[in-house]
């Protein structure tokens, strides 16, 4: 592999400034070359702050620069496809923040831009490409726990303030678009199936009407899974796989550290005073960093991206059922 791939950064998002831009800066195949924002200002700040060559004052000025191949797009919910949509017809390829889109038929449209323009797009589920969600998959697929029957998820943080996009519905906010699509994405990377149906419950916030409390359970052809998610609430997360012959946990699954090694717990006895546990470290690395390597190796080689349009899609498929699902109070099957 000869050339690095070049990103420009769209919006001074805080994702992009404290996470995702000083990884990829550290990546193997990844440059960070421009950044803009709607504020020359702020565009200039962060790529002061950060070392980025250039700052553009609008999105359409990086689009048009010739020295940038690929787009990191981690605006709010709901300018993901039509930015992701621009950001193709330019000619750049596009790592996506999830969710990809707020519905299903909204990230269908991309099928047909992804094919008219032949660039790469896809979702940053940065767990697709860590270290130990790909080891918890070798050691499933080993059989090391049985067949898997269950998947154990809670994933919530504390944040009441209305002013955040996250708490307001019209830039798409709210737990399961945030963090709830994390738990899905966790139990279809497990299974490596689709679930067939789902039943879920909303709780929403009086005043800012986003689900701040939702709990879901998906029936797989080979198992469940269930799953909380919660915007007003401890922090905590956690993910256990549980087989016929041992069950495995991921310490830390979704805000890996960056700064030292994670853990997997692997129980094959299942004693309750715990002695049975034997515990696998993960090697230091930061899944931001990997994302984009991974990303960037997939357009250098034209080989598939971690997370396709086709798997959005049937991971909003899921979202689309949990809140039919909260709505009606029954089970609601899951389009293909």
């Amino acid at each position: 592999m000869s050339r690095k791939l070049r990103f420009g950064i769209l919006s001074t998002a805080k994702i992009g400034i404290t996470k995702v831009i000083p990884a990829m800066q550290q990546g193997e195949f990844t440059i960070v070359a421009a950044i803009a924002s709607r504020d020359l200002a702020k565009a200039r700040e962060a790529a002061g702050n950060l070392g980025i060559p250039a700052a553009y004052g609008s999105y359409e000025e990086l689009l048009a620069d010739p020295n940038i191949d690929a787009i990191y797009n981690p605006l709010p919910n709901q300018l993901h496809v039509p930015l992701t949509v621009m950001a193709a017809e330019a000619g750049k390829h596009v790592l996506c923040e999830k969710p990809i889109s707020l519905t299903v038929a909204e990230a269908k449209t991309l099928l047909e831009v992804r094919v008219r323009t032949g660039v790469k797009i896809c979702e940053a589920f940065m767990i697709r490409s860590a270290r130990q969600w790909l080891r918890l998959r070798e050691l499933v697929r080993e059989g090391r726990i049985g067949p898997l029957q269950a998947v154990n998820a809670h994933f919530s943080y504390f944040n009441a303030d209305p002013s955040n996009i996250r708490n307001r519905t019209e830039t798409g906010g709210g737990g399961i678009y945030d963090i709830g699509c994390y738990c899905i994405q966790a139990a279809r990377f497990a299974f490596q199936q689709e679930p067939q149906r789902v039943v879920a419950l909303l709780e929403r916030d009086a005043r800012m009407h986003t689900d701040r409390l939702a709990s879901a359970i998906l029936e797989f052809p080979s198992g469940q899974a269930i799953f909380t998610c919660g915007t007003q609430m401890i922090p905590y997360q956690r993910v256990h796989f549980f087989g016929a012959r041992g069950r495995i946990e991921i310490e830390i699954p979704f805000n890996a550290p960056n700064d030292r090694p994670t853990r997997l717990f692997l129980d094959a006895t299942g004693g309750l005073d715990y002695a049975g546990i034997t515990t696998e470290t993960v090697p230091t690395a930061d899944q931001y960093t990997l994302q984009g390597d991974a990303f960037a190796r997939a357009v250098l080689e034209n080989t598939e991206v971690p997370v396709p349009l086709e798997d959005s899609i049937a991971n909003m498929a899921v979202i689309e059922a949990i809140f039919r699902s909260a709505n009606s109070g029954q089970w609601e099957p899951v389009a293909p």
